[in-house]
């Protein structure tokens, strides 16, 4: 039976990948967003699919729609893009958060949270598993994203528990590939296009910090299952790749795989960047069956050809 399926944020990066995987697989995809970091040209080519349906909507305004699951990933996710209008960001992730929540209570649908690995802070423990509650400034320039995730995940479950609703919740590490946008400022996007100018690299601290980077499309997969797991499997879920990265390391990847004459340049570190980030990913590979399949220097060459096109 076809599924009725609503993409808050639908025409951003996660969301345009998602939008065409679900319609795909034979679902009905209402695709939603305001256009202020997605992109028409990530789902254009769905336009004409007569089971895809586009509306310019801010989820921070009532949406009354009928359908049977939601995924909930409208909020900008790089630094450069949240902290632009931070109260906003805020907005869109607490008032977005109880918008959704209540059309999912008002037509029985599942909802799924897209929520974050910076819901953990600058973690103090190493990898993060779910059960670690985080270590995270409430007053810095992150925390509109920071805390507004955090502030979701505890209306989704103040939901779950008052009114039933039935919610799955994904905590989003590092995601990287095409149709990431290449002025939003992350880092995987800002080493390719910087090595295929020819531009310096640049490298924030001292490149020692790490990160795990998993490809979209093991990402979506993950995604995808823990909307259709078992019942009363909430989350959050860790959905990330737990093969970790310096910076240094990322960078002459990026110049390796470019062929780039790029120089690598030294920037101080940004407030309250964290300087690990690992997900435990027991809970997905027991619960989801899932665990990344696509390496790092695959995804990369894949998103480098996305980036040459563009460019």
């Amino acid at each position: 039976m076809r599924k009725r399926i609503l993409i808050t944020g639908g025409a951003g990066f996660l969301g345009s990948h998602l939008s065409e995987r679900l319609l795909n697989e034979g679902n009905d995809v209402i695709c939603l967003d305001n256009f202020f970091t997605g992109h028409k040209e990530n789902i254009e080519h769905l336009l004409e699919n007569p089971y895809f349906e586009l509306l310019r909507h801010d989820v921070t305004f009532p949406l009354y729609v009928e359908v049977d699951e939601i995924y909930n990933l409208a909020c900008p996710a790089s630094p450069i893009k949240y902290q632009f209008d931070p109260v906003q960001t805020t907005k869109t992730s607490v008032v977005g958060a109880i918008n959704m929540l209540g059309l999912a209570k008002r037509t029985k649908a599942k909802i799924l949270q897209a929520s974050t690995s910076e819901v953990y802070g600058d973690p103090d423990v190493h990898p993060q598993p779910e059960t670690y509650k985080g270590l995270v400034n409430p007053i810095g320039p992150r925390a509109c994203y920071d805390e507004g995730k955090r502030c979701a995940e505890t209306l989704f479950f103040d939901y779950y528990r008052e009114y039933d609703v039935d919610i799955k919740i994904i905590r989003i590490f590092n995601t990287y590939g095409p149709k990431m946008d290449p002025n939003d400022g992350r880092v995987v996007s800002n080493f390719i296009v910087q090595a295929i100018k020819g531009e310096d690299i640049t490298i924030f601290g001292d490149g020692k910090q790490t990160r795990s980077f998993c490809y979209v499309d093991d990402l979506i997969e993950g995604m995808i299952r823990l909307m259709n797991s078992r019942d009363g499997l909430t989350g959050p879920v860790n959905i990330g790749n737990p093969d970790e990265f310096t910076m240094l390391e990322l960078a002459e990847k990026v110049i390796e795989l470019t062929g780039s004459k790029s120089k690598l340049k030294f920037m101080d570190l940004p407030q309250d960047d964290p300087t690990q980030r690992q997900p435990d990913i027991t809970l997905a590979k027991k619960e989801l069956n899932w665990e990344p399949n696509i390496k790092l220097a695959e995804g990369l060459v894949k998103t480098i050809e996305y980036f040459k096109s563009i460019v």
